[in-house]
């Protein structure tokens, strides 16, 4: 079982449209290909995401929207940032690099 199994993400982009819907197939894929089992896979737009952000264990977003959690990471919810939001491998380097993912 994985430290990530039960925790609930949220990836966001700008409008929530059609990047936040990429950003979260990503997402699926990674924690596919690591057998994490999520509680929760959301994807909005940033709006939403900034007043939401602190229910959710994991949030994802454009590096340049990092700012924009401060709130969220004060109270305990973890912003991974990225330069490429299509990037399994950067998703997967993210969350190594916080220490939730081994390897």
């Amino acid at each position: 079982m994985s430290k990530l199994d039960n925790k609930s993400f949220m990836v966001c982009c700008a409008n929530g449209a059609g990047s936040s819907l990429m950003m979260k197939m990503t997402l699926q894929k990674v924690l596919k290909k690591n057998n994490i089992t999520p509680s929760t896979l959301h994807h909005c737009a940033l709006a939403e995401g900034k007043s939401a952000a602190p229910n959710y264990d994991i949030v994802f977003c454009a590096k340049n929207f990092l700012s924009t959690f401060k709130a969220a990471q004060e109270k305990g919810t973890v912003v991974l940032g990225l330069r490429n939001i299509m990037s399994e491998q950067e998703m997967e380097r993210a969350l190594r690099e916080a220490g939730l993912l081994d390897g």
